[in-house]
């Protein structure tokens, strides 16, 4: 080959390439983004609409249902969900893989106008945006010290502005804070003795703070512009505002309301390690690195803590880039600990240390070539990339081996080593392309995988395959170069490693004596081969599967839950009594995150709800694991009455939601409630469902004002009017705005606490008419106390209910059998359904386009040795060491127990390419010595034994080298433990089937070949 011929001929350009190459690579790295897992692409539109104070049942039929119905039509919708709650409507539509995002939520928008026009005045402007899973904070930081409003202030005027100047980050939302406010504390005694009304008030407080501009006026040459200021320029200004009377006199707003400038009543508490604090939540550009940014935020902390005052603390809370940071670094050890062991090998084998740096280099320079080569594609270095270069590691000196070993036996018959280095690697350079194509083309499939499994394979699968190349370059050039250049006493026999010399003639001949047996008894080898295949394929149920194991991230959550319309008070109470329960972890959680009252992760949360996120100390540092702390926990907290605790492990960056969701459609919201109680009754006897939940919340206790129609309009009253002096009287109402020193806060009128809570307070308010005539509410409404919905979800514009679970100590897949098999058995109304949806269906969907991709990969493998070997025969004789690949897949998943997953799946796909080229190697060989005119017999014992070598060192490098990540040394290491398993024992059980079976059906498909040849020339004879 040219390349060869040249690179041997021009080492100092080969050098100065390897070096660019080299430093592009190390640029590369600098500049690539660190993250978790891959970018996983959600197909995914959100359309928000507020409608204030307006019931589940009112949103849903006004606002959820016309918006489902006019997006439904847009193109690539696949699936429409909508979740209506008191005051908001949530509609998410999912596409279909592949769909451009950006075209369908204008497609969306244009949908939306349609119908906007026919929503309610009160509706605010549907909000139309991407689902981006990316938008999680990166950071938590907890702010403490001083009472809420001064933390607020420092917040507000120093901190938030300091962080958001901060390299990489986005945005930053602070949880917590105290809002000030001015109120004006309505006396309904004054009001009625000055005869004013709140309505007057409020329009006098408007007109007074305004501003405008009014005209121009000339001034010699030049026009000045005409503005009227009349803003309030102090409270004072406010309790001074003149109110104009119905009787015609004049009062300042202070003769009937008392002015207070005070804060916003909170709905929210926030407690950091039990104290009460403000958290800052930190967002990171979409582009950015997440590592970066937390060390940027971090490094910054340093620095405003010195501006701070000394009672104020400022401490990380959660910080996500410690687990990336951990996991990249413990992939980053495995790598090293691979290539320390393969280097070993190969000086093992090769004798030399001269011939081991000789094929060691190919192996850094193929992951710096690897680096340069993600950046250009876009991806980005997580713990599935570098997972990949682990798992290639062994396989990247498989080439320079081959090659090395052929230049090493022409020097031994006497060429130079120049001449030796040039026909030797022109020699096999075509087999080992050939060889290295089937490992690749197995990736090649990919195309016809969808969702998470194609977000995770993908990359993978370009790090490996870009590794392969890198080496396969280097085994071509760099490899015949230093050759030709370095090897002129190496792997000569001069005695050392004797005693490895010494057992691998022991191991030869008994190879030997074994390969003779099974060529003698032909029928039982391939029968045992069968029973075994048959046996481990017997497994499965045992192995069981799962969808992506779950990294011990050592983040977990509670969830609070007291009686539907507890107040924030007796919520509080309960978290006290959860902290103290927790005091008995303190040595395993480092930090502890709290939100009474909604915010935090409790999306839509009320005052009876509580949310804990909690970060435990490194799993090294910590006896148990979080699944086991979580039951812990859990079973402690049920002793505390009055509340409904869940406790629940944390998996953040990967989105994949629940282990099982069962979705259940019917025409009737109230039936659906009933139904998914007894389905939560009927799965928890199951063994490995843990905390099963329905998604039917309790009801909230509320109070229902019919007005009579015919009895207002005696007085005049309309049922708007009537809404709006209640909503005055019990929520208050904003009447303008007051700014000071570049803040604006809102001028708020609210009646005294004591006159709106209770429900005499409400039968008793005081509706004033038009005609001044004032009048009981209870004249003109009628109070009817029920329990009302929290929340209303539809799925495909029908009613829909999830009841949700986790699952502990057992796989997924037999867990969702038996929980089919419960649901089977319960009779469900006419007209209702059910649905198994979460990871379980990603996990049979993703299995089903895996199990594809591998069908493809097998054909691509055949396809590529067909066209190596001009044959169709010996490819399909080759074929025969992939059944039986399986023995070692199932035996590994089994002795391990681990259950099949993706990464198990992946890894059974790439040992499709992977297994072949010892048969390539063993077939290859025993047709060029029968082309020499040895006996069959002869030519596969011979070939047998001198190709041992070659395949027990490409063999043992692969699989040595997974070693570490077999046994899932490190932080977040779970992820890639399922696909070295099944690589390890999968190759290394095909190596023992390839050197003994492949013979074998060598042997039968020879004779078959002969019989039909032979009865070819005597029909022709």
């Amino acid at each position: 080959m040219k390349l060869v011929n040249t690179s041997v001929k021009r080492p100092v350009g080969v050098i100065m390439i390897v070096l660019a190459i080299i430093a592009l690579g190390v640029v590369s790295l600098r500049n690539l983004t660190i993250d978790l897992f891959p970018k996983i692409e959600l197909p995914v539109a959100v359309v928000a609409t507020s409608y204030q104070d307006a019931a589940p049942q009112e949103v849903e039929n006004l606002i959820s249902r016309p918006i489902e119905s006019a997006v439904s039509t847009v193109e690539g919708i696949e699936t429409v969900q909508s979740q209506s709650q008191s005051g908001s409507s949530l509609v998410l539509m999912m596409f279909a893989n592949g769909t451009d995002l950006d075209q369908a939520l204008l497609d969306v928008r244009e949908s939306v106008d349609q119908v906007k026009g026919f929503l309610p005045d009160r509706a605010g402007d549907p909000n139309i945006m991407r689902f981006n899973p990316d938008q999680l904070p990166v950071i938590w930081v907890g702010l403490t010290g001083k009472d809420a409003p001064a933390l607020t202030e420092i917040a507000d005027e120093q901190v938030v502005p300091f962080f958001e100047r901060q390299g990489g980050v986005g945005s930053v939302t602070v949880e917590g804070g105290k809002e000030r406010e001015i109120q004006l504390i309505l006396d309904q005694a004054k009001l009625q003795q000055y005869g004013a009304d709140a309505q007057t008030i409020m329009q006098s407080l408007r007109s007074a703070n305004q501003s405008a501009s009014v005209g121009n006026v000339e001034k010699g040459n030049k026009d000045l512009q005409l503005r009227v200021t009349g803003e309030f320029e102090s409270v004072e200004d406010i309790k001074q505002t003149l109110v104009q009377t119905q009787t015609g006199a004049t009062i300042q707003v202070e003769d009937v309301a008392e002015v207070k400038d005070t804060f916003k009543e909170s709905s929210s508490m926030t407690l950091v390690n039990g104290k009460p604090s403000l958290v800052l939540s930190i967002l990171k550009k979409t582009d950015s690195n997440t590592v970066e940014v937390a060390s940027n935020v971090i490094e910054g902390m340093d620095e405003i803590k010195r501006d701070l005052p000394e009672d104020v603390n400022l401490e990380v809370v959660i910080d996500t880039s410690e687990f990336i940071q951990m996991s990249i670094d413990s992939v980053v050890d495995n790598i090293l600990i691979g290539g320390a062991i393969s280097i070993f090998i190969l000086l093992l084998f090769l004798k030399s240390v001269r011939a081991t740096v000789v094929i060691g280099l190919s192996i850094p320079i193929a992951i710096i070539s690897t680096f340069a080569l993600m950046y250009f594609t876009g991806e980005t270095l997580n713990i599935l990339t570098l997972g990949g270069l682990a798992l290639g590691l062994g396989m990247m000196v498989d080439s320079s081996i081959v090659i090395l070993e052929n230049i090493y036996s022409y020097r031994q018959k006497g060429h130079s080593l120049v001449d030796s280095a040039i026909k030797g690697a022109s020699e096999l350079a075509p087999a080992v392309i050939a060889s290295t194509t089937t490992t690749l083309v197995v990736f090649l499939p990919i195309v016809y995988v969808e969702g998470i499994a194609s977000d995770l394979f993908t990359p993978l699968a370009l790090a490996v395959s870009f590794s392969l190349i890198a080496s396969l370059v280097v085994a071509v050039t760099l490899v015949p170069m230093l050759s030709s250049k370095l090897l002129s006493k190496a792997m000569e026999d001069s005695g050392r490693r004797y005693w490895f010399d010494r057992f691998l003639g022991w191991v030869n001949r008994k190879y030997k004596s074994v390969l003779k047996w099974v060529l003698k008894h032909r029928k039982t080898t391939i029968a045992g081969t069968v029973i075994a295949i048959a046996a481990s394929l017997g497994l499965i149920p045992l192995i069981g599967a799962e969808f992506i194991p779950s990294a011990d991230q050592g983040q977990m959550e509670i969830r609070v839950e007291t009686d539907a319309g507890s107040s924030l008070e007796h919520t509080t109470e309960i978290v006290e009594k959860v902290n103290e329960k927790l005091t008995a972890y303190e040595s395993a959680i480092e930090t502890s995150y709290v939100t009474a009252g909604g915010g935090g992760f409790a999306m839509g949360g009320g005052g009876n709800q509580a949310t804990y996120t909690m970060q435990l100390v490194p799993a090294a540092e910590r006896d148990k694991t979080t699944t086991e702390i979580v039951q812990d926990i859990d079973e402690d907290l049920q002793t505390i009455p009055g509340a409904e605790i869940t406790v629940s492990s944390m998996d953040a960056g990967m989105g994949m939601g629940d282990p099982i969701q069962i979705q259940l459609n019917g025409p009737e919201h109230e039936v659906l409630r009933v139904l998914s109680g007894q389905v939560v009754n009927e799965i928890s006897s199951i063994d490995g469902v843990y905390n099963p939940e329905s998604g039917a919340s309790t009801g909230v206790p509320q109070m229902n004002i019919e007005i009579d129609d015919d009895e207002a309009a005696m007085y005049g009253l309309s049922q708007e009017q009537i809404l709006g002096q209640i909503q005055l009287q019990f929520t208050g109402q904003v009447a303008t705005q007051y700014r000071e020193e570049g803040q604006e806060m809102d001028v708020t009128l609210l009646y005294p606490e004591d006159e709106r809570s209770t429900i005499s307070d409400l039968q008793d308010m005081k509706i004033q008419s038009p005609q001044g005539a004032v009048i009981p509410l209870e004249e003109v409404a009628a109070f009817k106390e029920m329990s009302g919905p929290v929340a209303l979800q539809r799925q495909n514009q029908q009613p829909q209910l999830n009841v949700t679970s986790q699952v502990v100590d057992r796989d997924l897949a037999s867990v969702v059998t038996d929980v089919e098999n419960k649901l089977a058995e319960m009779q469900l109304p006419e007209g209702y359904s059910y649905e198994i949806g979460g990871q379980a269906q990603d996990m049979a969907e993703s299995f089903a386009d895996l199990a594809l991709a591998l069908v493809f990969s097998i054909f691509l493998v055949y396809a590529v040795m067909a066209i190596q070997f001009e044959n169709f025969l010996f490819p399909f004789i080759i074929m025969f060491s992939l059944p039986a690949t399986v023995v070692g897949v199932m035996g590994g998943l089994f002795v391990t127990g681990l259950p099949l997953s993706i990464p198990g799946f992946i890894g059974i796909i790439m040992l499709a390419g992977i297994v072949v080229n010892n048969s390539i190697v063993l077939v290859d060989y025993i047709n060029i010595l029968r082309r020499k005119g040895m006996d069959r017999y002869e030519a596969i014992i011979e070939a047998g034994q001198s190709r041992l070598r070659p395949i027990l060192m490409t063999t043992l490098t692969t699989i040595l080298a997974m070693i570490p990540l077999g046994l899932a040394l490190g932080e977040g290491a779970e992820m890639q433990q399922p696909l070295a398993v099944t690589i390890i024992f999968g190759l290394g059980v095909s190596t023992i089937f390839t050197l003994l079976l492949i013979p074998v059906v060598y042997s039968l498909f020879d004779d078959l070949t002969g019989k039909i040849v032979g009865r070819k020339k005597r029909k022709k004879a």
